[in-house]
């Protein structure tokens, strides 16, 4: 099989591609270093591409499908996993650091399922796994941002399976828990909190996101043998949650939508117009 995966320079979209290869699979993958990109097609000539790039960029996305399609054959696996996080309480988010965010975690996704999506039609066949968070499930205090950019890619990937389900073409949402990688560990867009309230509320929040990078429990090679098994099943689902922490979130929020619905359920029905 031959995958597309984003953001292959390190963490879960590395263990990923580097799954798929030793598997004897075939890995395009899009990073944004010509030095990792080097050292990712060394490390198995001849089934392993680079595509250097950003997301965001639309053209050099559509040009990249292109490139991996004349060198790699038909993209059977799209896997939509780069990402970036913003740092900001709410109501102090830098409206351009917010767009800036969407462009990768909406658009960038948006990119590559256009690019992919023709040939896959055409063929009948194709499957695509967009990567969310435990920050798509719940909206996370401090990062409320990134959450808001999860969801939408949440919603998207919804509607696109429904869209493309009869046409042969399967797209799960997958909601990683905490993993071990560096993405807690290296920078992000921040803004540094100026407003007293809110953190004497939910501080506490903040410093256990920033000292939980490099202690997360989850293992990357342990995601990254499930992301097969989940690209082979005969009948994937639209959303799974990898990790006992995101499992446990999911269906926390399942539970709380369900008793606020019970709970407010006479003040929200009977709002229809009255016979006439």
């Amino acid at each position: 099989m031959h995958w597309l995966i984003s953001g292959t320079a390190s963490g879960l979209g590395r263990a990923v591609a580097d799954a798929a290869l030793a598997r004897g699979d075939s890995v395009t993958g899009i990073m944004r270093k010509a030095d990792v990109a080097a050292a990712f097609e060394a490390s198995a000539p001849g089934r392993a591409l680079a595509i250097v790039a950003d997301v965001s960029d639309r053209a050099a996305m559509f040009a990249g499908v292109a490139r991996a399609e004349d060198a790699q054959g038909a993209i059977d696996i799209l896997v939509n996993n780069a990402g970036n996080v913003l740092e900001s309480y709410v109501e102090e988010a830098d409206p351009d650091a917010v767009r800036a965010l969407f462009e990768v975690n909406l658009h960038g996704p948006l990119n590559l399922i256009q690019a992919v999506l023709p040939a896959m039609r055409a063929r009948r066949r194709g499957r695509i796994l967009n990567i969310s968070s435990g920050g798509g499930i719940v909206g996370v205090p401090w990062v409320g941002l990134y959450s808001a950019s999860k969801f939408a890619l949440e919603g998207m990937s919804e509607a696109l399976a429904a869209e493309v389900q009869a046409l042969g073409i399967a797209v799960t949402i997958v909601e990683p828990g905490a993993f071990r990688t560096s993405l807690l560990l290296r920078d992000h867009p921040n803004a540094p909190p100026g407003i007293a309230d809110y953190e004497a509320g939910i501080g506490k929040m903040r410093a256990r996101i920033h000292g939980s990078g490099g202690k997360e429990p989850g293992d990357p090679a342990k995601f990254a043998q499930a992301m097969l098994t989940l690209a082979d099943a005969a009948d994937p689902p639209v959303r799974i949650a990898l990790g006992d922490d995101a499992i446990a979130m999911a269906l926390g929020k399942a539970d709380a939508i369900r008793r606020d619905v019970e709970a407010w359920r006479a003040l929200g029905s009977g709002l229809a117009h009255d016979p006439d």
